[in-house]
């Protein structure tokens, strides 16, 4: 008995399990990437949590000392930052750990204030929780159902290509 097509399917199976597939999707992980930093950002946009932009700009791609990484079914998305203070902007803190008052050195710009450690001026801080903004919840849970979604259309691409429905 002869099934047409078989010997093709066969080797298009050997050529996914020989790292085609596999070279294929990790370009596409890439991409999705991108796209999830872009989420960050509009998310950090939208909380309103962009002072100097120094948190919004920096989060990177594939750096392994990122706070924040993804990791699912033996696929791992390396997207973050390495600024300490992006979970407390995330998950909220206390101002002071042990609830005493401490004293900041610097000085008032209009309604801001400019930290100075050489200023003489200041103000005086007292202990207060203050609430995180969950960007980069929110952020995630955008991104996971966009990833569901795109690997989804992904794999039915690769599907149709080598098998030619």
């Amino acid at each position: 008995m002869k099934i047409d097509g078989l010997d093709r399917l066969l080797s298009q199976l050997k050529t996914a399990c020989d790292g085609g597939l596999k070279a294929q999707y990790q370009e596409w992980l890439q991409e999705m990437g991108l796209q999830l930093l872009d989420i960050i950002q509009d998310e950090l946009i939208k909380e309103n949590a962009v002072d100097t932009g120094r948190l919004l700009s920096s989060f990177r791609q594939g750096d392994k000392e990122n706070h924040f990484l993804i990791s699912r079914d033996g696929l791992t998305l390396e997207v973050g930052t390495q600024l300490d203070y992006a979970s407390y902007v995330n998950d909220g803190h206390a101002t002071s750990s042990n609830g005493e008052r401490r004293w900041v050195p610097g000085r008032w710009a209009g309604g801001r204030f400019e930290y100075d450690p050489n200023a003489s001026t200041g103000m005086m801080l007292a202990s207060q929780w203050m609430n995180g903004n969950g960007y980069w919840d929110h952020a995630v849970m955008l991104y996971e159902q966009m990833f569901e979604h795109s690997l989804d259309r992904k794999l039915q691409s690769w599907i149709d290509r080598h098998f030619g429905r």
